[in-house]
Order: C-alpha cells, then sequence, then structure tokens
C-alpha cells in the first residue's frame, strides 16, 4: 500500500536534465513501467503522484477497469491526448482545496486497503521537495484512515447500535442559527492543559469566552472551578462513559453544559436530561434518518480524535477567536493526561503490591506511545493548521505542530449576533423503528440503495461484504435495532 521512496531534497526546477517522460517513446516507457509494478487483487483506488503527462493513465484504465484514477500534480500539468479521454480526478495545488480535503471529498475512509500509490520516479528528480511533500501528505492520509478503518472493524456494529439508542435520548436538541462572534476556548486532556488553567481564567476575566470542552478534560476543568459551556463526546466505546458522568455528577441538569455529541458515541441514560447538540457524521443514512426525524444536527467528517472535532465544530459556532489548551498529543514522561483524569480511578482500583498505580501508568504510556497515534494525529493537524483561518491561538504547551500558527484578527461582521434557542423534540412513534424502516426502504430504492449498501457494509461487515445481499443486510439491520425498539415498546406499555 505505501510506496518505498527515495525522497530527498534534490532540487525542484524541472529542467531538460530532469524530463519527466522519454523523448523518444513515452508511451512504451510508461508500458514497461506498469510491467514492473506487482498490484494485489482488490485494489479499488490507484493514486499517481505527480504521472507528468499521464501516459500511464490510459494503460491503467485499459488493464484495471473499474479502478478509479486519481492524480497528484505537484504543479499544473498539459497532458497526453489519450489520457484526456479518461475519467481521471485530478489534483494540483492551483485547485483552490487543500490536498487532504480533496482526497477526503475522492477516496471512503472506509477503503485504505483498496488504495494503491504508484509513483512517477522521473518526477523525483525534477520536483525534489515539493514531490516528497506531496508523497508525504498522501501517505499520512492513507495513515489515517487505515487506522479508522482498523477502528471500524473493531466497532462497527456498536456504533450503529448506539446511533439508534441515542435516537431515544434527544429531547432537546440546540439550535444557533449562525456564527456568533464570541470567542472560544478549547480544552483537551493533555498534560499541557494544568499550565493552560491559569491563562484561561485570565481571559475570561477579561471578556466572556465560551469553553467547549472535551470530556476527558471535564473532571480537571471542574476540580479548578472552571464550568465548560459545551462539552464535546465522539467516542463510541464504552469506557467514554467515565468522562461523561463527570458532566452530571452533582450538577442541576439545568445548569449542566450543553452535550455536543456524536451519534455513534456511548451516553449514557442520564444524558436524557442534558440539552444536546447532535453531530452526524455526514453519511447518507444518518442523514436521512436524522431529517425525516426532524431534528437538526450538524455534520462534521470523522476525524479519529476528539480534538480535531472540537477545532471543526468552533469553526462552525463562532466566527471569533479560537484558543487550543492542552492539544499535547504527548506524554510528559508517563503522564499521559491532564490531571485528575477519569481512568486514574480505574488504575487505583486495580492497583496491587505486584501491580502498583505507577507500574499501571508506565504501562499505559508505553502502549499509546508504540500505537503511533500520537504521529498520526499530529500530521494531520499540521497539514490542516495551514488553512485555517488566522484566528486560532494556542494556550500552554500544546503540540509543537500548533506553533506554526500566525493569529490574526478575524474580519468583522456585521448582524453576526447569533440566536440560540433549545428546540423541544416530542415524539409519539418509536424513532429506532422509524429510523429501521427507513433505511430499509431507501436500500430497495435505486436512487439511494447503493450508496446506502456501500456506508453500511462498511460500517456493520467490512470483512464480508461480499456474502451480503441488500435483503441480508436489511435483516442485520433490523436484528440489531430489535432491542431498542422492545426497550422503547416497554416504556410506553
Amino acid at each position: 500500500m505505501f510506496p518505498e521512496s527515495s525522497c530527498r531534497d534534490l532540487g525542484g526546477n524541472l529542467s531538460p536534465k530532469h524530463a519527466l517522460h522519454s523523448r523518444y517513446n513515452p508511451q512504451g516507457e510508461a508500458e514497461k513501467y506498469l510491467h514492473s509494478l506487482d498490484v494485489p487483487r482488490g485494489i479499488r483506488f490507484f493514486i499517481l503522484i505527480e504521472p507528468g503527462q499521464e501516459y500511464l493513465i490510459p494503460l491503467l484504465y485499459q488493464k484495471f477497469p473499474g479502478v478509479r484514477i486519481i492524480a497528484l500534480h505537484v504543479q499544473a500539468q498539459k497532458t497526453s491526448a489519450a489520457a484526456k479521454e479518461i475519467p481521471v480526478r485530478r489534483w494540483s495545488p492551483e485547485a483552490g482545496i487543500p490536498l487532504q480535503a480533496f482526497l477526503e471529498q475522492e477516496i471512503p475512509d472506509t477503503l485504505a486497503a483498496a488504495i494503491r500509490i504508484i509513483e512517477w520516479r522521473p518526477a523525483l528528480a525534477a520536483y525534489g521537495e515539493r514531490y516528497c511533500r506531496l508523497l508525504r501528505e498522501t501517505v499520512d492520509f492513507i495513515k489515517r484512515i487505515d487506522a479508522n478503518i482498523r477502528t471500524t472493524r473493531g466497532f462497527g456494529r456498536r456504533w450503529f447500535r448506539n446511533f439508534f439508542k441515542n435516537l431515544l435520548l434527544i429531547r432537546r436538541v440546540l439550535v444557533q442559527d449562525r456564527a456568533a462572534s464570541v470567542p472560544v476556548i478549547i480544552t483537551a486532556a493533555g498534560p499541557g492543559l494544568e499550565e493552560a488553567v491559569p491563562l484561561i481564567k485570565a481571559l475570561q476575566r477579561q471578556s466572556p469566552h465560551r469553553i467547549l470542552a472535551v470530556s476527558s478534560s471535564v473532571q480537571a476543568l471542574r476540580w479548578r472551578g472552571i464550568l465548560p459551556d459545551l462539552v464535546i463526546t465522539t467516542d463510541g466505546g464504552g469506557w467514554a462513559s467515565f468522562h461523561l458522568y463527570e458532566c452530571l455528577r452533582g450538577m442541576d441538569a439545568r445548569a449542566s453544559p450543553v452535550l455536543a455529541t456524536s451519534l455513534f458515541a456511548a451516553l449514557p441514560s442520564q444524558c436524557r436530561d442534558l440539552v444536546l447538540l447532535p453531530l452526524s457524521d455526514g453519511s447518507l443514512w444518518q442523514t436521512l434518518i436524522l431529517q425525516s426525524l426532524g431534528i437538526p444536527f450538524i455534520s462534521l467528517a470523522q476525524r479519529g480524535t476528539v480534538s480535531a472535532s472540537a477545532l471543526d465544530l468552533a469553526l462552525i459556532l463562532t466566527q471569533g477567536k479560537i484558543y487550543l489548551a492542552g492539544m499535547d498529543l504527548a506524554h510528559q514522561d508517563i503522564r499521559t493526561h491532564v490531571r485528575p483524569y477519569s481512568f486514574d480511578r480505574l488504575l487505583e482500583a486495580g492497583a496491587s503490591r505486584l501491580t502498583p498505580v505507577y507500574t499501571q501508568s508506565f504501562t499505559r504510556s508505553r502502549a499509546i506511545l508504540a500505537s503511533g497515534s500520537h504521529d498520526i494525529y499530529a500530521a494531520w493537524f499540521r497539514q490542516h493548521l495551514q488553512t485555517y483561518p488566522e484566528r486560532i491561538y494556542p494556550l500552554g504547551a500544546n503540540n509543537p505542530v500548533f506553533k506554526i500558527l500566525k493569529p490574526g484578527t478575524p474580519p468583522y461582521q456585521p448582524g453576526g449576533h447569533a440566536v440560540v434557542r433549545i428546540l423541544e423534540i416530542l415524539r409519539q412513534d418509536n424513532p429506532v423503528t422509524q429510523g429501521g424502516a427507513l433505511l430499509v426502504k431507501a436500500l430497495a430504492n435505486p436512487r439511494t440503495g447503493a450508496k446506502l449498501y456501500g456506508e453500511l457494509v462498511s460500517l456493520l461487515v467490512p470483512d464480508e461484504s461480499d456474502a451480503y445481499t441488500v435483503e441480508t443486510l436489511s435483516a442485520l439491520i433490523l436484528s440489531l435495532i430489535e432491542p431498542y425498539e422492545r426497550a422503547r415498546a416497554r416504556k410506553d406499555g
């Protein structure tokens, strides 16, 4: 899946010395190169790194019919006459869209194993570091969606069940008609949050700021006398509930923060008393259900880390300045998170003479470090921060990638006052039954069936997709939501 490139800075000025193609027989050169490639079965996407005038593309299209071809260029190129006739998605810096955003649009985040990167090696000598940067960004994208795939393979069905379970918890929904102008402080649960707290309090004394807290940072904030306005959670694992209990413990539901939640998240039943801000992953199946039930929502792409989702959400909610605190994406020695932290009590409960808390903390920190997740997410921020508005300020010891930020003053936008209201969701029918029936009907619809089938197979049966038809997939959907239909029926009875 990943190429073995000898990327190094070899210059970057295209010249006759560094021709991209043979001057005598570029077609034959492309054919010879294609025969040298070892392409495994099951490839769905070819990503070509600077293919020059694209002599290789018609050959790929002929040899691998049905495989989508994406051409990434260091700079805009003239293409061969034959390549112009092929349906290819092309990108270059002149396209006006960041590379990561382009790849997210073109490639579902469930198909990392079906991607093959093909380098056109003469471009390495021609473009040097610009070529290498293009390759690195592409590889980082694939690593990130590969991590998402591994998570989906283990949790896809649980996320699906969580979605329908959470439909039963939605009673009051926050609706904001436009972006506000109030500044937002995002707090994540890195160890650096501790030194950022005095900076947060100083900002709050100067003027009101809205605090958007990642759920794992809530306990540390409350312990230091800071109450967040919004809490965001996206984790579908059952352990995530430990963080949310801190939003509920000892607090009047009417004074509790608004909970911005992915509908995949694991939510305790007490969340039905909170005002919710539902977050959809933008998939067709979630959009159809939420719209049919009349539930307002915000679409956010899955990022793999809640800190990235929090930043996406803040950019939607405000036109003002955004401050980042506790986004370390790193450890401080064996400290993996801010203190206190919800999971610390699990370590304390499991402590013994042979496995003291110190030993467990060391083991946990080594396991997180070995997973490489910090590097994957730091690479995502490094690439995306370049495209964000110049109004993001780091507070405290965040990850070094945030030092590249160049804060600026947000433009004045008259009439930017946001009207916030609470929408009461009153319904007599079972939303689980309605949602399940809608999916089954939409799967059988020629207009929506193919896309829905692809989304749901990738989520529910990623390793057995060939074994499922529309009928058997519909039966699986109904079986997964049946417990929540019965639960609602018992309650109504």
